[in-house]
Order: structure tokens, then C-alpha cells, then sequence
């Protein structure tokens, strides 16, 4: 049999070598972790005389610690953790003193992720829908449009989502340890019980569209307005919403709430939200959007007699690079009445001012789920200073 032999040159093997080292190094680079530290410190001051106290301070600090792991195989592990620390103080000059404040956790979650696929699990924010301020699928978070910081408390639980070719994508998860009301609740999940659900979103002509569904189980005892009680109560929610662009940008979110038991009233909740929103070329560009929205709540579905109906309308208008000004006005028409709010946020490098103002009814039944809202029944400022680093 006749013998074959390889032989290398040093050349050869010299190149070789470069080669395979310069592959690693690249493979190496791939393999990018990093540890980014953040953080939001804000202060504010409102007025208002026609609170029992009329001076109010705040404090809010929230650092943020992220952490990203990646591979070579476009895969992406990383962390998320976030505090919030805030302490508030009422104060009528020379008569009384009211504090508050608290530690805890804002965001506390670990995901994995890749081009089309992303699992998430821990203390997150969870929020869709087509709407932009008076959002009916607001089932998770208590966004409120007047706040410039738009701070939401988390939801804890897993939330999983899958991305396909042709921009459609589904959603699914499971929530638990939620106790409190969130969103449009009008009573807390009951304690040690899953919540589950999924969304389906899909590409529509001039825009997408989605059916979302959850189900969980409330508990309403110790609340008031209800002529019976349980411990479980459950619970199923039905939504469709979708977004077109037609030169203006027009959407509809609408939303069913159906409890298996007899309560009245909330036995039943309906709420349709139809809005639209456009640029008009005025200076450097006036955005403009409006709102009408309809809630229902009845004993039976899809009834209407018993209805709030709200309009909302939201102007912004950059004045030069680093300022903006905005305005939002509601109004009721159940109890004929407007809720006026401004706000002109000056920014600088990483600071940002805001000189906030409004005039609103004394009696306060504006639909929105943001903490503090009393503060701002009547007439009053704010100011606020942010800083981020």
C-alpha cells in the first residue's frame, strides 16, 4: 500500500494559527456581557387651596441595574432590577403635617430572548392596545397620560411572546401574587389564585389588529356597593383592538369584562375607546389626538344603562429643541363638567423641568387609575425637577 504524508511548512502552520487564533478572538468578541447602572431622582412641589392640605413635597428615587448576557447563537439573556424609594409630605402652614413614604421594588425580572422569541419572568410592566390615553385595555398597569414620568407599579408573573415572519405575534401569561386592584378593577384578584391569558396580534390592510383574552378570579368582600359577597368571583375578559394609518392614524379598542356571579351592576363591564391622531403642519408641527370613550356597566351584557362617556383631547407643540408644550382636556358628559391640564417641559443635558397647571372640578370622577388623583381635584400647580442618569 502506498504511504500518503501531509507536511506543513512553518509558513503553513504560522498562517494556520493566525487564523484560528483570529477566529476565536471574533468568536470571543461575540460573547459581549455588560452591567449598566441607571437611575431617576425626581422632587416636586404642588399647590392646591382647595385641599385640606394645600402644600405638598415629594421625593422619588429609582436606580436601575440592567445585566446582558449574550452567545454566538443571536441569543440574548439579561436582568432586570429597579427600585422605588419615595416619601411625600403634606403640610397646611402652622396647623398640620401629614408624611408618607415607602421602599419598593419597581422592576425585578430575568429574560431570555432571540430574534423571535422572548420569555420574561419576575416583577415586569405589561401593557398593549391600540389606544393612547383612555385605554380600555389598560389590565395592567395604572398609566396616567397627565404624569410626564408615566410610572406604573408591575404586575408579577411570566409573560411570553412569540414574533412571526409576517409581524404577526401572540402573547401568553400567567400572573400570581397580584393582590391589589390594577387597571380598571374594581376589586382585588383573589390572594393565592393564578391569573392566565394571551394575545393574538396580526397585520391588517394600513395596519394590525388583536383579540386578547384573560381570565382570573376577584374577590369583592369588604367592599362597599355590593349587595353580595364572595371569595371567588370569576372572571373572564374579551378584547379587540386594532390601528389603522389612513393619512391620519384611527384606532378602536374595545373590551368585555364578564364576572360568573350576580353583582348588580358590575356584574358586566363594557368599554369602547374610538381615536384618531395627526401632525398638522402648524410651525414646527402641532400633534393632536382625540378620545371618546364609553364605559358600561350593567347587570346584563351589552345593556348600556348604566354609562360614563368621556372625550379627551391632547394638543403638543415643540417650541424649538428644548421645549415642549402640551395640553389635555377632558370631559365628562355624564356630569357635564372639563378637566384642564397643561404642562411646558424644558429639557436640558440630563434634566428636565416641568411647570404643570390645571383646573378641574372639586368633585373628582375622572376614569383614570393614577395614584394621587384627589390631589388634583380643584384648581392648582405643580412643579417638577427630573434628574436621569
Amino acid at each position: 500500500m502506498k504511504k500518503v504524508s501531509l507536511k506543513f511548512s512553518t509558513g503553513t502552520f504560522l498562517l494556520l494559527f493566525c487564523v484560528l487564533n483570529i477566529s476565536a478572538q471574533e468568536q470571543k468578541a461575540e460573547i459581549n456581557d455588560s452591567l449598566l447602572f441607571k437611575g431617576q431622582l425626581s422632587a416636586w412641589t404642588h399647590f392646591n387651596g382647595n385641599n385640606t392640605l394645600p402644600l405638598w413635597s415629594g421625593a422619588r428615587y429609582i436606580p436601575q441595574i440592567n445585566y446582558e448576557i449574550k452567545n454566538t447563537k443571536a441569543q440574548l439573556v439579561d436582568f432586570e432590577a429597579s427600585l422605588n424609594a419615595y416619601g411625600n409630605m403634606g403640610l397646611n402652614p402652622f396647623d398640620s403635617v401629614n408624611t408618607s413614604g415607602k421602599i419598593k421594588p419597581y422592576r425585578l425580572w430575568a429574560r431570555y430572548s432571540t430574534h423571535q422569541l422572548e420569555i420574561r419572568a419576575g416583577l415586569q410592566k405589561i401593557n398593549f392596545g391600540s389606544a393612547s390615553l383612555l385605554r380600555p385595555l389598560m389590565w395592567f398597569d395604572q398609566v396616567d397620560p397627565r404624569d410626564p414620568l408615566r410610572l406604573t407599579d408591575g404586575v408579577w408573573g411570566i409573560l411570553g411572546r412569540y414574533y412571526f415572519l409576517n409581524n404577526a405575534n401572540i402573547w401568553l401569561w400567567g400572573l400570581f401574587g397580584n393582590n391589589k386592584t390594577k387597571g380598571w378593577e374594581a376589586m382585588p384578584t383573589t390572594e393565592n389564585t393564578p391569573e392566565f391569558g394571551g394575545r393574538f396580534q396580526f397585520p391588517v390592510s394600513k395596519g394590525e389588529a388583536a383579540l386578547t383574552f384573560h381570565h382570573r378570579s376577584a374577590d369583592n368582600f369588604g367592599l362597599e356597593d355590593f349587595d353580595n359577597y364572595y371569595r371567588n368571583i370569576p372572571e373572564n375578559r374579551f378584547a379587540f383592538d386594532t390601528k389603522l394609518d389612513i393619512t391620519i392614524g384611527l384606532w378602536l379598542e374595545t373590551t368585555w369584562i364578564n364576572k360568573n356571579k350576580n353583582l348588580g351592576m358590575f356584574t358586566n363591564q363594557e368599554i369602547i375607546n374610538l381615536g384618531m391622531d395627526y401632525t398638522f403642519g402648524i410651525g414646527n408641527g402641532l400633534y393632536i389626538v382625540y378620545e371618546q370613550l364609553v364605559a358600561a356597566y350593567d347587570n346584563k351584557p351589552f345593556s348600556f344603562e348604566n354609562t360614563v362617556t368621556f372625550s379627551l383631547l391632547n394638543m403638543t407643540y415643540p417650541i424649538g429643541l428644548f421645549d415642549n408644550l402640551s395640553a389635555i382636556v377632558y370631559y365628562d358628559w355624564t356630569n357635564k363638567s372639563a378637566y384642564n391640564f397643561v404642562n411646558w417641559q424644558k429639557q436640558f443635558n440630563k434634566i428636565s423641568l416641568y411647570f404643570m397647571g390645571y383646573i378641574n372640578p372639586k368633585k373628582y370622577n375622572i376614569p383614570t387609575q393614577g395614584s394621587g388623583e384627589m390631589l388634583f381635584a380643584g384648581s392648582g400647580i405643580q412643579v417638577m425637577l427630573v434628574f436621569n442618569y
